[in-house]
Parts: structure tokens; C-alpha cells; sequence
């Protein structure tokens, strides 16, 4: 296919870093030795053991590099995705350079289109005439440094994964490495006889359909067909439009295989569009995908949560500990155990909180009166929760309107904090000491009582008040109505934004108590007679206090740390090298903590945040050392900020 043929790709060739600033007449005769290439679903781009001749600019289409493990199989490990833009070949430029290869039989990485593509073939001649501009070697240049950086960094999770799978293969499994792709789409005025032709070709079990701009508007399944269609004797003149289920459950590319499945068990479908951070339909993954990949009952624990009433609640604990011990046994990341079991936990409040409405209802009380959001706090509220503790909750809900009495609804919810904390009882959450749960009246109400309370805590920050202060600030929506949420994060900024002084004497709280770094190297703890640490008290409450009083001075309140940090960074507060250093810090603190209390609890012994430095590796406490500076450094911030 010559490029006079394909003008849509002119202008992008022509600006593209290798050919900017070349003249028409030395593009013309660049063009002549060049050669556009399409590649269909499947096709190989490059085979391993082809030389290599040139270049690769992809114009369109994604690809992917690999290589087989097993010869004479199809056993694949992918070690990149290129798309638009990208180049295929680098691995070459040694050669291009004057730096042969010394085995006589390189086997390297072969390339496959995962979507119809199409490449613009580049010889190392044209490549050699451009060689002479600085703009030229400079882009080849930082490509091959950006690309070794990924594949090596792709590489290593791949030799880590591989060597850590085990029990927990289908809690890290993502929805990428299994869907189907690309996904059949037709348009909203397709006919429904063409649908079915369609997916009959194709072999399909179902379509998605999009609009002019391509946005997903709808699905359009076998089931579809049959109950919408044949069952009522119609098929002559209708569109896809008018039979197509509408707003379909999707999933997110990047999310966890355990995470599909209990999509499919909640929502009771069958099909799932796979849509990319721009909600771009880039696949489709079905219920049978999952099962042919992994036995089900690796899920059971997800419909024990959903279908557990009085008597079978206290064995989801059971269930979720034993997900909890295979992650930390297969040495997963502990902020990727965290926000799996985070997960699994959140499913089980939220079903309390379901039967706690159920309850209320059963016994005399109607529904709710108005719309209402329930939150979790403590360490539940930051997404640390990884064996259950005692309850930290409070419920928002709407103001009356002058039609409704206050008193009732007050009853409503009154009724409604006892049942959720009974429910949670049962599940193995035991009520709080402070009494911090949404039974209690200082921990329920409407909007504007939440915001009468967060002023007299604004306005009275004592130390007591500055205490209940962070310990809401660790709160994160868990259920109910999003409009009740939004008004209430919206009230919580305000009043944030109107306690400075709140915010400013915390903040010389923090400064007051700088996190006692620890001296290098380990036999110095023994010189200071420090046998052991309060992780929670010493490392973990200063970062999340300091952390909370930053986030609130700069318009960030609720959800976990690790998401308070990134919007930190995206509003400049923080440089992205201190923000790693936070993450690093926070892993840390958060690995020791976990293995330490997993161990106790397997042990029998009773929980308890106090760590033995004999008890830890070295590399450790070597670590920890690193994480208590960088939290020391993150106390002397807010102090900074709100001065």
C-alpha cells in the first residue's frame, strides 16, 4: 500500500519527529522508500527469528511484543503494548549502530496485531539520512530509554508475579489478560436481522452498541434476541435502538479478575463490556471466559457475602481471613492485599447495612424517610481494615422538608444506627470503646447538624475536639444516595475552609510530636535501648494525621491516603519524588504492621500494634528507618501550610 493511496496518514507521518523539518522534496523521496502496512486481528507483525530491516511507526491499531515461552506452543508472555504512535524495532538499533550481535542466532521477541493495525515500514536508508539531525537522535534516544525503562519495570512484575502466584492467581488476574477483543459493535439504527447475521459470523454471544461519537449506549445480547424479538413473533423494522438493554453494567480493563465475577454474581449478567479509562469499549468478557479460566468456587466467598443472613454472617470472616492469608503467604504488595480485602469487607458492611434497613422495616419503622449515605471511619475509613476490628461509622442524611417531622426522622435513624451496629456485631465487628457509631446521636444527622457539629469543632479545637476531628476526616462513602454525598463532602470543604484555626493548631499538634527517627545503622537501637515500636502510634496515626490536615487545607477530604496523596501532587503540593517517597514509606509501615498482626493472629496470640525490632528482618528495619524520616518530614508540612 503506497502512502499516496492512504492521504488520511500524511499529515501524521509528515509531523511526525523523524520527518519534521525535512523538505517536501526530501519527504517525497523519504516516502518512495517507505512502505504502509496493514495487519489484521492476529497477524504477526514480526516473527523472531526475521532480521530486522528497519523501523516500525504505527500509525493505527494496537500491538502487541512477546515472546513464546514454551516452542512449538502458543504459550505467550507479553512484554509490552504498543499503540498509535509508538515504534517497533528498536531492538535492532545495535545493529543500525555498527554494534552486531555476537551470537550467530539471535531468538528475540516476536510482535502480533491485537486489533486491525496499520505501520509504516522505515529502512535503516532512510533512517540513515536523518541520522545527521540532533532532533532525530535525540527522539530515538529518549524513546529507547522510556521504552527500557517500561519493559524492564514489565519485566520484573512478570518474574515477581510468576514466582508468587499461587492461591491468589485470581485476586491479581486482570480483566485485560481474559476479554475478548475487539468487541462487535453495531450502530443504534443497525437492523435487528443484520444483528443477528452479525453474530452469527462472528460466533458472538452478544454486540455492543454505540452512538456517533462512539460512546457505549447499550448491549444487545442472545437473550435479547430471543425475548425481545422472536418471543413476540417482531422482527421486520426494528433497530438496534429499540431492543438493546440500555447503560450495561461495564468493567474497567485494569480491574481484577475476583472483581469480574462478583459483577457478574451481583448484577446477574452474563456479559460485561470492557471499557478503558476514557470509557471506550475496547473488549467484551462473558461469564463463560471466567470459568473456563478458573474454577468457581474460588468465588464462593463473594456470593457468601450476599446471600448471609443472621446465622451464616460470622463465617464470612472465616472466609475473607483465609483470602487475606494466601495474599500475604503468595508475598502479594500490601497495598494490593489492602485494597482487595478492603474490598471484600466493604461488600460485607454494605450487606449489614441492607439487612439493618430490612430489619428496621420488619419491625414497624417503614423505610427510610429520606435520603441518607453511611460512612466508614478508622482504619475501615482508610482502606487498612485487614482483619476486623471494632466499628468506626457515622449516617448523613437529607434535611426534612417542612412538610416532614424532624423528631420522626431522628426516631428513623436512631432505629437504623442500632440495627447497623447489631448486624455488624454479628459479622465480627465489635462496638467501638468511644462509642464512634451511628447508634450514637453525636455520630447521625442531617446535613446542617453535621455542619452545626463541624463549627463548634472548628471553633473549639481542643484537643479532645482535635482528636473527633481526625478521626472524621478519615471517613469514605460507602453506601447510600451520591447526591446525599456530594452535598455533604461540598458542606465538609466549607467548614474545613472556614476552621483555619482548627486546622492550624492541629497542625502544631503534629509539629509538636515529630516521629522519633530511628539512627542508622540497626545496632544503634540497641545502643538506645529501643527494643521495640508502637507502629500504629509512632508511624502510621502521624502520617495519617499530618497527611489530613494538608488534604483539608487544600480542598481534599475523604476516600484513602494513597488517592489524598496523588491529588496532592496533581495540586502541586507535593513534587512526584516526594510523593513516591510517601507511598514508600506508607508500604512499608503498612507491610510490617500486617505480616506482624498475621503472624499473632496464626500464632493465637492477642493483637497488638507493638513490634519487636527482633521480630523483623533487617531489610526491614532497614526500611522502616527510611519511612520514619519521610514521615518526619511529611509532619513538618501542614504546620507550613496553614501558618
Amino acid at each position: 500500500m503506497s502512502l499516496q493511496e492512504n492521504n488520511v496518514y500524511y499529515n501524521q507521518i509528515k509531523n511526525h519527529p523523524l520527518f519534521s523539518g525535512a523538505s517536501a522534496a526530501e519527504f517525497g523521496a523519504f516516502m518512495e522508500d517507505c512502505n504502509l502496512r496493514e495487519y489484521e486481528k492476529g497477524d504477526t507483525v514480526l516473527f523472531s527469528k526475521t532480521p530486522r530491516e528497519g523501523l516500525l511507526l504505527i500509525l493505527e491499531g494496537m500491538t502487541e511484543v512477546y515472546v513464546n515461552t514454551k516452542e512449538g506452543h502458543s504459550s505467550q508472555e507479553v512484554l509490552e503494548v504498543l499503540e498509535a504512535g509508538d515504534i517497533i524495532g528498536f531492538s535492532s538499533l545495535a545493529d543500525f549502530l555498527g554494534q552486531p550481535s555476537e551470537v550467530e542466532v539471535n531468538y528475540t521477541v516476536e510482535v502480533q496485531a491485537v486489533e486491525k493495525s496499520v505501520c509504516l515500514q522505515i529502512p535503516y536508508s532512510v533512517l540513515e539520512k536523518r541520522w545527521d539531525k540532533e532532533e532525530v537522535r535525540e527522539y530515538v534516544l529518549r524513546q529507547v530509554s522510556v521504552r527500557l525503562r517500561d519493559i524492564y519495570a514489565s519485566l520484573a512484575e512478570q518474574v515477581q508475579l510468576a514466582s508468587q502466584w499461587g492461591e491468589s492467581e485470581a485476586f491479581i488476574r486482570r480483566v485485560q489478560d481474559i476479554m475478548t477483543t475487539p468487541p462487535i459493535v453495531v450502530d443504534q439504527e443497525t437492523e435487528v436481522d443484520d444483528i443477528a447475521r452479525i453474530m452469527v459470523k462472528e460466533s458472538t454471544s452478544s454486540v455492543v452498541v454505540e452512538d456517533e461519537d462512539r460512546k457505549l449506549v447499550g448491549i444487545i445480547t442472545e437473550k435479547d434476541l430471543v425475548h425481545r424479538v422472536v418471543a413476540k413473533g417482531m422482527a421486520s423494522g426494528l433497530r438496534a435502538r429499540t431492543i438493546m438493554t440500555p447503560r450495561p453494567f461495564t468493567i474497567q480493563r485494569q480491574a481484577y479478575y475476583y472483581e469480574a465475577m462478583s459483577s457478574f454474581l451481583m448484577n446477574r449478567v452474563k456479559h460485561l463490556p470492557v471499557v478503558d479509562e476514557n470509557e471506550s469499549v475496547k473488549g467484551m468478557l462473558t461469564l463463560s471466559d471466567l470459568l473456563r479460566q478458573q474454577n468457581r468456587g474460588k468465588f464462593e466467598i463473594l456470593q457468601e457475602v450476599e446471600e448471609s443472613n443472621a446465622e451464616t454472617l460470622p463465617h464470612v470472616k472465616k472466609a475473607i481471613y483465609e483470602v487475606l492469608g494466601n495474599l500475604i503467604q503468595d508475598k502479594i504488595p500490601t497495598l494490593q492485599i489492602l485494597n482487595i480485602i478492603t474490598q471484600l469487607f466493604d461488600r460485607l458492611v454494605r450487606h449489614c447495612v441492607v439487612l439493618a434497613v430490612e430489619s428496621v422495616e420488619e419491625k414497624g419503622y417503614g423505610k427510610p424517610p429520606v435520603a441518607y449515605s453511611f460512612y466508614l471511619m478508622g482504619s475501615g475509613g482508610r482502606g487498612e481494615q485487614f482483619m476486623l476490628t471494632d466499628q468506626d461509622h457515622f449516617l448523613v442524611y437529607e434535611d426534612p422538608e417542612d412538610d416532614q417531622d424532624p423528631d420522626e426522622i431522628e426516631m428513623y435513624f436512631r432505629m437504623l444506627g442500632g440495627e447497623i451496629v447489631l448486624w455488624l456485631e454479628r459479622a465480627g465487628y465489635r462496638p467501638c470503646d468511644g462509642n464512634m457509631m451511628a447508634s450514637e446521636h453525636s455520630w447521625r444527622g442531617s446535613v446542617s447538624k453535621w455542619a452545626e457539629r463541624l463549627r463548634t469543632w472548628g471553633v473549639r479545637a481542643t484537643n479532645e475536639n482535635i482528636l473527633l476531628g481526625h478521626n472524621f476526616l478519615a471517613f469514605r462513602y460507602l453506601y447510600g444516595e451520591e447526591a446525599v454525598d456530594e452535598k455533604f463532602t461540598k458542606m465538609v470543604l466549607q467548614q474545613m475552609e472556614k476552621s483555619r484555626i482548627f486546622l492550624y493548631r492541629a497542625a502544631e499538634q503534629e509539629k509538636a510530636s515529630p516521629v522519633q527517627t530511628l539512627d542508622h545503622p540497626i545496632r544503634a537501637l540497641f545502643r538506645l535501648k529501643k527494643e521495640s515500636i508502637d507502629i500504629k502510634k509512632n508511624a502510621l496515626f502521624p502520617f495519617h494525621h499530618s497527611l489530613q490536615i494538608l488534604a483539608a487545607h487544600h480542598g481534599v477530604v475523604g476516600g484513602v491516603p494513597t488517592d489524598q496523596i496523588k491529588k496532592l501532587t496533581r495540586k502541586g503540593v507535593f513534587t512526584e519524588a516526594f510523593e513516591d517517597e510517601l507511598l514508600f514509606a506508607y508500604e512499608i509501615v503498612l507491610k510490617i504492621r500486617v505480616e506482624q498482626s498475621w503472624n499473632r493472629y496464626s500464632r493465637g496470640e492477642q493483637s497488638s500494634s507493638e513490634i519487636k525490632f527482633t521480630h523483623i528482618k533487617s531489610r526491614d528495619k532497614e526500611e522502616l528507618m527510611l519511612a520514619l524520616k519521610t514521615i518526619r518530614s511529611l509532619q513538618n508540612q501542614p504546620s507550613a501550610h496553614s501558618a
